[in-house]
């Protein structure tokens, strides 16, 4: 009977012992008794592909689950319009993600305003060692209130990419963070007159980094995010000026001459194929060059090293207040935990261990590459495991001197069909410059 007593009260003091353990806040989160099935959240990110991104995710996936004891109801899409949507139309129907993987700009307004998410700064009063791997200063807040809510994993980039044969060819040097707009002129002449494609655009399909960079070579990082009231106060002025240095551009023949009817495609596969000199693109479109310079896309064995070696990339040259090395960049999408899964006790430590794992360095890191990073402390790499442009990349980071947000993510929808869609009446003259913006604006304004 004596023995049985004690039996009894050893089981209470161990149930004790793991109800504290698993309490927030007492380190012992990843303890897990497993007396029914394990505790499983839904997560939704752009990581749905086959590509490198899809699986990192899917093997960190994995490895979590294996070392938490949790589980992952996986709704990972691709990135695009129809993903927004249905990211929207989830959190409207109460049928949001546990965990969300999701732009962190004023498409996540709706379900911020709603108090839909969790605060870092809410989080860290019970998880206090929370996203302490991350620089705070560089963690986005939410244009809606201010406040951070999104943790990153990699930023992005926006940047000239080079073709060094057409420059060789046409005897221009590479830009660096010295070249200024007036010598990147004289160097699209000098292309030119060699017989070459200066600028590889498709100004009627997608004038996006014309149309950003443009505008921020009249302004400065600090005010570059500013939407103008009209299209002749002090910003408004700005838009017009570097939408009328695009039409210059195109007046003077630095442009595909199918430029306003080629596609994306068409004109990079011009830069590939050496007939053009200059890309503005992102970050991501390095992963495309790679990809065009390798004989089977499924095997990185069959990479052309020679061919990739022709490629370089560099800052889009500065004029005015913009130096060179101030670039389009930042970060745009992060993790999130909801509030419903954040209030639900079952839930709460699985979805905050899970976004921990996500946005620790060592993860970070694998997502990052030679993209821009949050992390206080970027672990050294094995140089060897990155191609010669993924290098040519991170050396150029080295030398940014401030990454500024790009502000058609702030004035997205219909506001933008007057200039982006126009763009090829604007360069034209057909359609009035200053008209078009006041278009813009008045939609945009209408929708506040």
């Amino acid at each position: 009977m004596k023995s049985r007593i004690l039996m009894i009260a050893a089981l209470a003091l161990s149930a004790i012992f793991l109800t504290v353990s698993c309490a927030p806040g007492h380190g012992y989160r990843d303890l897990w008794v497993q007396d029914t099935d394990p505790v499983t959240i839904t997560v939704t990110t752009t990581f749905a592909g086959e590509d490198e991104d899809g699986r990192i995710y899917r093997n960190a996936v994995h490895e979590w689950e294996k070392e938490s004891g949790y589980k992952v109801r996986d709704n990972s899409t691709s990135s695009d319009e129809t993903f927004k949507m249905r990211v929207t139309t989830a959190f409207e129907a109460g049928d949001e993600p546990d965990v969300l993987f999701f732009f962190n700009g004023a498409d996540a307004d709706e379900f911020i305003k709603a108090g839909k998410v969790v605060s870092i700064d809410e989080i860290r009063k019970d998880y206090p060692e929370y996203a302490s791997n991350m620089n705070d200063s560089l963690i986005g807040k939410s244009p809606a209130d201010g406040v951070r809510y999104a943790i990153p994993i990699r930023g992005y980039w926006e940047a000239l990419y080079c073709n060094m044969e057409v420059l060789e060819a046409a005897g221009v040097e590479k830009p660096g963070p010295d070249t200024d707009w007036n010598e990147f002129l004289e160097d699209c002449k000098k292309i030119k007159a060699a017989g070459y494609i200066p600028i590889a655009a498709a100004l009627g399909n997608i004038p996006h980094y014309w149309w950003e960079y443009m505008i921020f070579n009249h302004q400065s990082p600090e005010s570059h995010l500013v939407i103008p009231s009209s299209n002749v106060d002090g910003i408004g002025l700005q838009w017009q000026a570097g939408i009328t240095d695009i039409k210059t551009l195109y007046e003077r023949g630095y442009f595909p001459a199918n430029t306003l009817y080629a596609t994306d495609d068409e004109t990079f596969a011009m830069f590939m194929d050496s007939q053009a000199a200059f890309l503005v693109d992102g970050s991501w479109k390095l992963g495309s060059i790679v990809q065009a310079c390798t004989v089977n896309e499924a095997d990185e064995s069959t990479l052309d090293t020679e061919r990739l070696d022709n490629f370089d990339v560099t800052y889009f040259p500065g004029n005015g207040g913009r130096k060179s090395t101030d670039l389009i960049g930042g970060f745009s999408m992060g993790y999130y935990i909801t509030r419903k899964a954040y209030e639900d006790p079952g839930k709460q430590a699985a979805a905050v261990s899970f976004v921990e794992y996500m946005t620790s360095t060592k993860n970070a890191v694998l997502f990052a590459q030679h993209t821009a990073t949050a992390l206080k402390e970027v672990p050294d790499s094995d140089m060897q495991q990155y191609n010669s442009l993924q290098l040519k990349a991170m050396n150029m980071m080295t030398g940014v001197t401030s990454f500024t947000g790009a502000v058609q993510d702030l004035y997205n929808g219909e506001c933008r069909v007057s200039t982006f869609n126009e763009m090829p009446s604007l360069v034209t003259g057909r359609k009035d410059i200053s008209k078009a913006i006041q278009e813009g604006l008045d939609i945009y304004h209408e929708s506040e």
